[in-house]
């Protein structure tokens, strides 16, 4: 990257990065992530001061040729010493060359060094993190803030490094050749400088605004371009004034672009210039000092050579402390997220659940869901200060045992906790007291390989991948056959549709399955469930919003899925569990009623009221 670009970009950097305070080891924990690559490194490095060692040769190869060739007439070491030159510039040129690629390589290893390790802990947070988390957040730590760190850790290896050694090496010799033009170009740098810094706080400022311009594009067109976002804004959308809003972001993203891009030029002219006159003073003063023969020609020519080499590398360490502390903000950001330890882990000595039918039990299970400072950061819910208070407790008590091959039916009002139950079962938290346990083995104790093989889950809002019918079946079993999907789709009351569509399984259905109607899309759920053949099934009110014809076909995919498996299911709809071998019935968190459906009915408590009330609906 050419000098001059190179001060820009430091300039450039949000200068509030050199205020904000990084947490004590983030500096020890960087040079232990670095050393994975020492090697690279350090050949890195090697290269970068044999590049800034040449760079300081040709002036004075010049020199040699002006004062011992031109000057006494000798053609043959003229020759030579310009074939030496020209040599010296091609070896400039291939260690330039090494000295990007290597940087490239290393930034971009780092990048996904990082970006995995980042995309893996975030895939192991329990459901609680996500729950309250901003999606753009994770995202932004995932993409922006990890290519933060390749982009500022090289910058440091190739500006600062390099920077700083070939400062060192051009003043070295142009002290060496004339100390007085030497302190006469020093003099002219705040000249530049402190223009510079002005030029660099206009584009800190309006890079900030770009960036927060462009974040408010993004989520106008994330919020509008989904199929939930496009349906709301055709149905009760403003087309003219959100085209508006649109454009004056637009047109003022436009603006700070001709700014940005006008600064930048302003920037470049005035080091031009600022070198430009000290190479007129250099050759003005240099001058007059050969005439009085304090220096010679070919000195002065070499000193005039080095201060073109010597304005850039100059002015961008002296906005250095802004570079250091990005580097340490970007990494702190992303190791703020590898240091959230998920809520619901696997323990070392985890044991797998035996085979068989599955035989669930729930004893004394207390359960709250965590406090916001338990499962989250502040930085990704956009708040200042994460809530320390814990949550209120949402289950009391509950004990009731699911036996191998029993269907379970969870009702009782809407937030009474029946949900909360269930997503117990698979650990998506982990009960507050008391214990769930899967064929005698504890789900906090079993690995989660061997319980995600245990349960499959059907949810009220069935989510589908944007991509074909095919991939989202196989999300569940990865190598099932034709024939395999084929059986689940019958099974599931699907197939017929499946075949009627011109690409079959190879059919692409859109973001969320947009494109299959509420009981297709719970059909390919429950095959997606057939696949996988769990021995635990747990359905969470699947038929709540579906109409009589797609919720009947749906039954009639349920008595397969559940037939031969312990099921535990949550319906809204009494009248599709009445042959429940276990009806629970929640309210408050806790267990008030226990029975078969006759048996509850008979009782007149609280599930006969809710059955009344809905025969009489």
């Amino acid at each position: 990257m050419p000098p001059g670009l190179r001060s820009l970009r430091s300039f450039s950097r949000d200068s509030d990065a050199s205020e904000q305070k990084v947490r004590p080891g983030t500096v020890k924990r960087i040079v232990a992530f670095a050393g994975e690559y020492a090697w690279m490194l350090a050949f890195y490095l090697t290269i970068v001061v044999l590049d800034a060692a040449v760079g300081v040769v040709n002036p004075l190869i010049y020199r040699e040729i002006i004062n011992k060739g031109i000057f006494t007439g000798d053609t043959g070491l003229v020759i030579g010493l310009a074939v030496l030159a020209g040599g010296v510039a091609i070896v400039d040129g291939l260690l330039t060359f090494a000295q990007r690629l290597i940087a490239s390589r290393i930034g971009q290893d780092m990048l996904l060094d990082m970006r995995v390790r980042v995309f893996a802990h975030i895939q192991r947070m329990s459901l609680a993190f996500f729950t309250r988390t901003r999606t753009g957040a994770l995202v932004s730590r995932l993409n922006t803030d990890v290519s933060g760190i390749s982009d500022a850790f090289n910058d440091i290896l190739s500006s600062i490094v390099s920077n700083a050694i070939t400062t060192v090496l051009v003043l070295g010799a142009m002290f060496f050749l004339s100390w007085q033009l030497t302190i006469i170009a020093l003099v002219l740098i705040p000249i530049f400088i402190i223009p510079a810094r002005y030029v660099g706080r206009r584009l800190q400022a309006l890079t900030r605004e770009r960036y927060d311009l462009s974040s408010e594009m993004n989520n106008i067109m994330v919020e509008r371009f989904n199929v939930s976002g496009a349906q709301l804004a055709k149905v009760f959308g403003i087309p003219g004034e959100e085209n508006r809003i649109f454009k004056g972001h637009a047109k003022r993203v436009r603006d700070i672009a001709v700014q940005i891009s006008t600064y930048s030029r302003v920037f470049f002219i005035a080091l031009g210039l600022t070198a430009s006159l000290s190479v007129a003073i250099a050759y003005g003063w240099g001058g007059v000092l050969t005439i009085q023969h304090v220096l010679d020609v070919g000195t002065l020519v070499a000193m005039a050579s080095y201060l073109g080499r010597l304005y850039g590398p100059l002015t961008a360490l002296s906005n250095v402390q802004v570079d250091i502390m990005t580097t340490l903000v970007s990494f702190d950001r992303v190791f703020e997220i590898l240091d959230l330890q998920p809520m619901v882990a696997e323990k070392p000595d985890a044991m797998r659940i035996p085979a068989g039918p599955a035989r669930v039990e729930f004893s004394h299970v207390d359960f709250r869901y965590p406090a916001a400072s338990e499962v989250s950061l502040a930085s990704l819910e956009s708040v200042a200060v994460l809530s320390q208070s814990p949550e209120q407790q949402v289950l009391f008590d509950v004990s009731f045992i699911v036996l191998p091959g029993t269907i379970t039916a969870l009702v009782g009002p809407s937030g009474a906790g029946k949900t909360t139950i269930t997503q117990l079962v698979p650990r998506f938290y982990d009960v507050t007291a008391g214990s769930i346990s899967i064929n005698g083995v504890d789900v906090r104790s079993a690995t989660f390989d061997s319980l995600r093989d245990k349960i499959g889950i059907v949810l009220q809002e069935a989510h589908m991948f944007h991509d074909t019918i095919r991939s989202n079946l196989l999300y569940a079993k990865p190598h099932a056959s034709d024939t395999e999907l084929t059986d689940a789709l019958r099974a599931a009351q699907i197939l017929p549709l499946i075949e009627s569509l011109p690409q079959g399984l190879d059919t692409l259905i859109g973001e969320r399955g947009y494109r299959l109607s509420g009981g297709e899309k719970q059909r390919l759920a429950i095959a997606r469930v057939l696949l996988k053949a769990p021995p635990l099934i747990i359905l969470d009110e699947a038929t709540a919003h579906l109409d009589s014809e797609s919720e009947s076909a749906i039954q009639k995919a349920f008595e397969t899925a559940l037939s031969g498996r312990t099921s535990i299911v949550i319906a809204h709809r009494l009248s599709t569990i009445r042959n429940a071998d276990q009806i629970v019935v929640i309210d408050h968190g806790r267990v008030v009623e226990r029975g078969t459906h006759e048996e509850l009915l008979q009782s007149g408590k609280l599930y006969s009221e809710l059955y009344k009330t809905q025969f009489a609906e």
